[in-house]
């Protein structure tokens, strides 16, 4: 059975270019959508979603363990939370040094690909005086947090704070620019960019500038996915108008502030597609089936992208308000996406069992 499958087309979407804007977490930017992949209609997702966990308190990140439970981190309370495909859930510990203020708390987590041997895994979390990543043992029981990364600029909005490791073996770190925008366009500053480190937070080999940056000229990266060919792509919040998905290269000025959406701008990379606001504020990401499957917490449902070739086709919209504001998603072991609910963040209209963990069968 399919359910609630709507494809979205508005006036905005079938223009080609973009604008400028504000707003933070649920309220920021957007642009245009390119029209229908030749190849033809995108996958949907088969069925109804099933709650996997429920009454989690603003779940912000997933990441698999082997064997295919989850840790799921809530950003308010600092909690890590294991969560098993049945349901059970095992409070893992709270993580010490967590200031939560604004958009800022705990956020991301990352599962080392070395786990089945260090069992490391890795969080970003907004502290006294900046954002940071940490890495910890967890074998059953979270160990002493040590600081990778530190000095990311924070703020009450704008905190990156997205982990993921690509098939290079790199960890990559989204940060925003908290508010401060000249921020994202300075190369020496941790703000407004994509991150690329070492498993002990040192530069990546072959990162542009010889720092940790990898792309700049972000505003607030909130996703990141690779497609099966080692593409990178992210979301990220724009102001008042418009919200983008990038297809990432290495070096890449991404433009703001200077320029949103799809403006043209001389030495900026424009976006791979945009949206209003109103339709996305887009938040986690994940590559499944052939599509970017994006998460929207404004736009309250689950955006899926066909690609081809890493080109984007026309955005079709699932679950539009049936499940209120979405941010993380995440692939699972078993093909289905994993999608948070982010009703409890003050900015959404909780339900009885909220914040949930839903399954999402794809294909």
């Amino acid at each position: 059975m399919r359910l609630h499958t709507i494809v979205l087309v508005s006036a905005a979407v079938l223009l080609a270019g973009c604008s400028s804007s504000s707003g933070g977490d649920g309220d920021g930017g957007g642009a245009s959508t390119p029209p229908p992949l030749p190849s033809g209609a995108p996958a949907r997702t088969d069925g109804k979603p099933r709650t996997v966990a429920a009454d989690l308190e603003v779940p912000w990140a997933v990441a698999f363990l082997p064997g295919g439970d989850a840790l799921v981190t809530e950003r308010e309370s600092a909690r890590l939370v294991r969560v098993a495909p049945s349901g059970k859930k095992t409070a893992v510990g709270t993580v010490p040094g967590v200031e939560p203020q604004g958009e800022g708390g705990l956020l991301g987590v990352a599962v080392s690909p070395s786990y089945a041997t260090d069992h490391l895994i890795y969080l970003y979390y907004t502290a006294a005086s900046d954002n940071r990543v940490v890495r910890a043992t967890y074998d059953g029981r979270l160990g002493t947090p040590e600081p990778i990364v530190t000095g990311i600029p924070k703020g009450p909005n704008h905190n990156g704070g997205r982990l993921k490791f690509g098939p290079d073996k790199m960890l990559y770190i989204t940060t925003g620019e908290t508010g401060d925008g000249p921020l994202a366009q300075d190369r020496d500053s941790l703000a407004g960019k994509i991150l690329r480190v070492t498993p002990d937070g040192k530069p990546a080999p072959g990162n542009p500038f010889g720092n940790r940056v990898w792309t700049y000229g972000h505003r607030n990266v909130q996703g990141l996915a690779w497609d099966d060919e080692g593409r990178l792509y992210a979301t990220e919040f724009g102001q008042n108008r418009f919200d983008e998905i990038n297809l990432i290269q290495k070096g890449k000025n991404y433009g703001w502030p200077e320029v949103e959406g799809a403006e043209d701008g001389k030495g900026f990379t424009k976006p791979l597609l945009t949206w209003t606001t109103d339709e996305a504020s887009p938040s986690g990401l994940a590559f499944a089936d052939g599509s970017l499957w994006a998460g929207a917490l404004r736009g309250e449902r689950l955006w899926e992208v066909p690609l081809d070739d890493g080109k984007a086709g026309r955005p079709v919209a699932h679950f539009e308000n049936d499940y209120g504001r979405l941010r993380a998603v995440v692939k699972a072991p078993d093909g289905s996406l994993w999608v948070t609910t982010s009703n409890r963040d003050g900015r959404g209209d909780p339900a009885r069992d909220d914040d949930r963990v839903l399954s999402v069968p794809v294909g």
